[in-house]
C-alpha cells in the first residue's frame, strides 16, 4: 500500500478498520486534490478556477435510506419515530462489506474537526473514494492546525464509497443506497450515492446526539455578530432567507447552517459554507457569487456553458445546485467561529398563505411552540404536484438530523433563552396582501429594516398589539416601514378570505402540534394559536 500526504502514523486507515492494496492519500491540499479529481475524470475545471462535479441520480440527500443502529446504548435516547433503526448485526455485515469493497480502491483521507469549541468538538476522520469528496469535506469542516495533525485521534469515522451497492436483504436497508449511522461507535457508512452533503449532515447528526447530554444546544441555524458583540441566531428551513439575512456586511458572519450553544456562547460546527446557487447573481448575493470564481471552491451539479462559465440559471440537472467553500472566502466571516451568548433569536418562515405578520415578538413559551413546530410553506411550482400553498412542519427546523426527541432540544432551548434573557422573534419572509398567486412577496427592504430594529434593540420600544389568532406581539409602527404590512389582514382586499385562510393555518398548527402536547408543559400548550373573531 502506498501512502501520500501528511498523516498520523499511529492512526491511519488500517487502524480505522479499512485497508487498501493501492494508494491512500492523507490530508491532501486543494492543488493535489484538484489534480487527482481531474485526472481521474471525477470533475472539471471552470473558467474561473473552481472545481465542478456532478452527482448523478442523487442530487440531494437520500433521507429514506438513512438508518441509525438500535442497540442498548441508543435504544432509550433516539427518537425512533423519526429515525429508521438498523440492528447491530446488520451494521456489522455492512461494515465488513464496506471494508472488503474498499480493499482495492484508491482512498482519500481527511482528518478534520466538527465544532469550533475545543471543549465540545468532534475530531472526525473522513475516508472517501472520490478526490472531489475529499476536497468538499475539507472545505466544510474545520481544518486542524498542522501541529494538531501529528497527534490527531478521531472520535468519529465516516466512510463514503459511492460505488458500493447495498443489498437490502443482507444489510436490512431499503435500496442499494445506504447511510448507516452507529452512534455508539461513532461510525458512518455512506454508499450508493455521490451527493457530498451526506457527509456534512452525518457530522451534524452525531453532534445533535452527543451535545444535549452536555447541556449544549445543537442548532440548524445561521448566526452573526454585531460590532458590539451582540450575537444573533437565525433558524429557518430552506427558502426562508436564513443564509441571505445572516449575510449582513455590517455584522460578522459566524456561520450559515449549523451551530452549538454552550456555556461559553455559540460556536460554528463547520469551517465552510454549502450555499445554493440556483439563480445566483453577483447583484443579489455578491459575496457568495465571488466564491464561485475562486480556486478551491467545489461546484455541485452546476451546468457550464461552452466556455466553461457556470450558468446558475440552468436547473436542468437539479434545482439543488450548490457551492462548497471555506468560510474565510467570505470577507466578513469570523476567524474563530465563536461568539458570546445570543441577544436575539430569529425564527424565519416563508408563509405562502399570507397570514403571518412580517415580524412578531415571542414569549419563551411561544418560542418553544414555534421551534417545535418549525413551520414554513411550499409554493406552487416548487415541487411536482404542488398546485397551491402547502404547509411544511419540520420540528426544530431540522427534523431529518434530530436523533433525539424534539422536546429535549425544545426544553434546552427554552432554558437557555430564560437564562440569558434572549429576545425571540418570528419573521415572515413569505407573502402579504394575499396568498401566493394573489399577494406579493414580503419586501426584502422591509424585512431588513424590521430585522435591523430587532437586532439593535430599538424595536423593543415600539407599541405592540396582540395578534388575534396567534397571540404573539406585533409592532404597530416601525420607522422606515409601511405600517400597513404590519397588519396582514388589512393588506387583504377580501377580509373574510383572510379570516378563512387564517383559520386554515391555525388548524394546521394545532393538528401538527398534537404529537408534542404530552411532552410540554401547560405554558407551551397555551401558546398554541386559536381562532378568534376579527373585527372589520
Amino acid at each position: 500500500m502506498t501512502e501520500t500526504g501528511r498523516r498520523n502514523p499511529a492512526c491511519g486507515v488500517k487502524e480505522s478498520g479499512f485497508s487498501s492494496s493501492r494508494t491512500v492519500h492523507y490530508n491532501l491540499g486543494e492543488a493535489a486534490l484538484y489534480e487527482e479529481a481531474i485526472g481521474r475524470g471525477e470533475a472539471r475545471l471552470t473558467a474561473h478556477g473552481a472545481l465542478v462535479a456532478e452527482t448523478g441520480q442523487h442530487t440531494g440527500r437520500s433521507a429514506k435510506d438513512k438508518f441509525v443502529v438500535r442497540d442498548a446504548r441508543t435504544e432509550p435516547h433516539v427518537w425512533w419515530d423519526n429515525n429508521k433503526p438498523m440492528s447491530p448485526e446488520r451494521f456489522e455485515l455492512l461494515l465488513a462489506d464496506f471494508a472488503a469493497h474498499a480493499g482495492d480502491k484508491e482512498l482519500f483521507v481527511q482528518d478534520l474537526i466538527g465544532g469550533a469549541d475545543a471543549a465540545q468538538n468532534l475530531p472526525t476522520r473522513v475516508i472517501t473514494e472520490y478526490a472531489w469528496h475529499s476536497l468538499f469535506i475539507r472545505n466544510l469542516l474545520i481544518r486542524p492546525q498542522p501541529e494538531q495533525l501529528d497527534g490527531f485521534l478521531p472520535k468519529m469515522t465516516i466512510v463514503d464509497l459511492p460505488s458500493f451497492r447495498a443489498d437490502p436483504a443482507r444489510h436490512g436497508c431499503r435500496t442499494e443506497t445506504v447511510i448507516a449511522v452507529d452512534l455508539t461507535r461513532m461510525i458512518v457508512l455512506i454508499g450508493g450515492t455521490s451527493y457530498a452533503g451526506e457527509m456534512k449532515k452525518s457530522v451534524f447528526t452525531a453532534l445533535n446526539y452527543l451535545l444535549p447530554e452536555r447541556g449544549v444546544m445543537p442548532m440548524h441555524c445561521s448566526a452573526n455578530e454585531g460590532p458590539d458583540g451582540d450575537a444573533a441566531v437565525f433558524f429557518g428551513l430552506s427558502g426562508t432567507g436564513k443564509t441571505t439575512l445572516s449575510a449582513d456586511p455590517s455584522r460578522t458572519l459566524i456561520g450559515d447552517d449549523e451551530h452549538g450553544w454552550g456555556p461559553d456562547g455559540i460556536f460554528n460546527f463547520e469551517g465552510g459554507c454549502y450555499a445554493k446557487t440556483i439563480r445566483l447573481s453577483a447583484e443579489a448575493e455578491p459575496e457568495i457569487f465571488s466564491t464561485t470564481q475562486r480556486f478551491g471552491t467545489v461546484l455541485e451539479n452546476v451546468v457550464l456553458d461552452e466556455n466553461r462559465v457556470p450558468d446558475f440559471d440552468d436547473g436542468s440537472l437539479t434545482e439543488n445546485t450548490r457551492c462548497a467553500y471555506p468560510l474565510h472566502f467570505i470577507p466578513n466571516a469570523s476567524a474563530t467561529g465563536r461568539a458570546g451568548h445570543p441577544k436575539n433569536i430569529i425564527m424565519l418562515t416563508a408563509d405562502a398563505f399570507g397570514v403571518l405578520p412580517p415580524i412578531a415578538k415571542l414569549t419563551p413559551a411561544q418560542a418553544m411552540y414555534h421551534f417545535l413546530s418549525g413551520y414554513t410553506a411550499k409554493v406552487a411550482g416548487t415541487e411536482k404536484g404542488v398546485t397551491e400553498p402547502e404547509a411544511t412542519f419540520s420540528t426544530c427546523f431540522g427534523a431529518p438530523f434530530m436523533p433525539r426527541h424534539p422536546s429535549e432540544y425544545g426544553n434546552l432551548l427554552r432554558q437557555l433563552i430564560a437564562e440569558h434573557g434572549v429576545d425571540c422573534w418570528l419573521v415572515n419572509t413569505g407573502w402579504t396582501g394575499g396568498a401566493y398567486g394573489t399577494g406579493r412577496r414580503m419586501p426584502i427592504k422591509a424585512t431588513r429594516a424590521l430585522l435591523a430594529a430587532a437586532l439593535d434593540g430599538s424595536l423593543n420600544g415600539a407599541q405592540f398589539r396582540t395578534d388575534a389568532n396567534f397571540g404573539f406581539s406585533v409592532p404597530e409602527a416601525v420607522a422606515g416601514v409601511d405600517s400597513a404590512i404590519l397588519d396582514p389582514r388589512s393588506t387583504w382586499a377580501d377580509k373574510a378570505a383572510y379570516d378563512r385562510q387564517a383559520g386554515r393555518l391555525v388548524g394546521m398548527f394545532v393538528d401538527n402540534f398534537g404529537k408534542f402536547e404530552p411532552h410540554v408543559d401547560a405554558n407551551v400548550r397555551g401558546a398554541a394559536p386559536r381562532i378568534q373573531a376579527a373585527a372589520e
